[in-house]
């Protein structure tokens, strides 16, 4: 049998062209406009009250009140509003004298809205 020499990896590097885009358009003075030249969709920073609307929407989804974009028209689904509630609920609970007064008043806010939507949904079902 004749030897061969070392068996040469085909790398894929392209990620690192990808990589460097992603940087050059976050350090760059008007991030948006760098990403959308580098081809890089720019991205939403999160924070709490980016993180408890996005719950808000799925208790919102649940109540039928907005439309559900997977399937493209409200239901009704209150067994999952209900748990979406629980689930703010819980981190209103948790997070008790961690946040901001602004991120409080979001909070409070948001769970009062969900749970009077929610109140007027299960009376409406039971007539």
């Amino acid at each position: 049998m004749a030897e061969e020499g070392p068996v040469k990896k085909k790398i894929d590097e392209a990620w690192k062209e990808t990589v460097a885009r992603e940087k050059k358009a976050r350090e760059a003075k008007e991030p948006e406009e760098e990403a959308e030249k580098a081809g890089v969709a720019p991205s939403m920073e999160m924070d709490f009250s980016l993180f408890i609307s996005g719950l808000g929407m799925q208790a919102l989804m649940g109540l039928g009140e907005i439309t559900d974009p997977l399937v493209k028209k409200k239901e009704v689904n209150l067994d999952q509003a209900k748990q979406t509630i629980d689930i703010l609920s819980m981190l209103k609970g948790k997070t008790e004298g961690n946040l901001t007064d602004e991120e409080s008043k979001i909070l409070d806010n948001l769970l009062y809205e969900l749970r009077m939507k929610y109140i007027d949904k299960v009376k409406g079902e039971g007539k």
